[in-house]
């Protein structure tokens, strides 16, 4: 894509809408969110929940319009043919998450599962560490074609283990500040704390990602190590 220009790859997000050695700029970065539909959809749900449930203090008015407006979003992809599992993912976790507070009648339980997956994943940052395989080289390996090539370079298996520990920081960052909230049943501050902790913390550290990545195509020359 251009420098000044919107990308060309349409559909592309998170990791894999760096072309691998481009140098990481504002536009790619903001196709790696969604655009402004991807902010929209990341953001409206929990901005709702957090609004009615301040206004109201009930479980039920304050869940069920987040997942009517994630329902909205997914229809909206449908309609207009576009991939719908950016959409689609964010519908499934706004409906459990929405699910957990209505069975314990309890609107805290909202966040459940959404601290559940963020230990999950500094679970498997941690263990992919552990043995060597960086969760992060993983999915370079996946986006480039080459699964295991990656990890003889060692120049790009620094950046590797270096970005896997970055986003091991962001999900422990976020059960940091999250898990005494909803101990504590801070359910506003803890609406609050996940939509600040959201898309802001997730666009800082893929930058950080790229940036790390950028020369991830090793030279030629470059020394390789054995598996």
């Amino acid at each position: 894509m251009s420098a000044d220009g919107p990308p060309d790859r349409p559909g592309r997000t998170g990791l894999g809408a760096l072309t691998p050695g481009e140098v990481p700029t504002r536009a790619a970065l903001w196709q790696a969110i969604g655009g402004m539909r991807g902010l929209l959809e990341s953001i409206l749900p929990g901005l709702a929940f957090l609004v009615l449930y301040a206004v109201t203090k009930d479980t039920w008015l304050s869940v069920i319009p987040p997942v009517i407006i994630a329902a909205a979003f997914l229809l909206v992809r449908l309609v207009q043919r576009q991939s719908p599992l950016g959409a689609l993912g964010g519908f499934l976790i706004v409906v459990v998450s929405a699910a957990s507070a209505l069975l314990t009648g309890n609107a805290n339980d909202n966040f459940l599962p959404g601290l559940w997956v963020n230990g999950l994943f500094l679970v498997a940052m941690l263990v992919s560490l552990l043995v060597r395989w960086p969760f992060v080289g993983l999915v370079y390996g996946v986006l480039t074609g080459d699964p295991v090539g990656w990890r003889q370079a060692h120049r790009v298996r620094r950046a590797a283990i270096a970005s896997t520990w970055l986003w091991a920081a962001l999900f422990a960052a976020r059960l940091i500040v999250e898990l005494p909230l909803y101990f504590a049943e801070q359910t506003e501050a803890l609406a609050l704390a996940k939509l600040l902790m959201g898309i802001p913390l997730y666009a800082a550290t893929l930058w950080l990602t790229w940036l790390l990545l950028r020369r991830q195509a090793a030279p030629a020359e470059e020394p390789r190590e054995a598996n």
